[in-house]
């Protein structure tokens, strides 16, 4: 039976880890730059700067 002590849990998600946090990173910056993701991204860059929401006019703050 393998002895799983701190020091051997430490060392697999110190190194484990680290691969995992890359590759997520990578499908990440891959799904970013997918050509036919363009359009999506395109709209939500511009679409905070929508005309028809304004504060205060049709939703008053409460």
């Amino acid at each position: 039976m393998i002895d799983l002590d701190h020091q051997a849990v430490v060392a697999f998600s110190k190194s484990w880890g680290l691969f995992y946090l890359m590759g997520f990173f990578l499908c990440v910056v891959v799904y970013a730059f997918w050509p036919s993701n363009r359009k999506r991204f395109d709209h939500a860059k511009i679409s905070i700067l929508d005309r028809d929401d304004k504060p205060g006019k049709s939703r008053p703050w409460k």
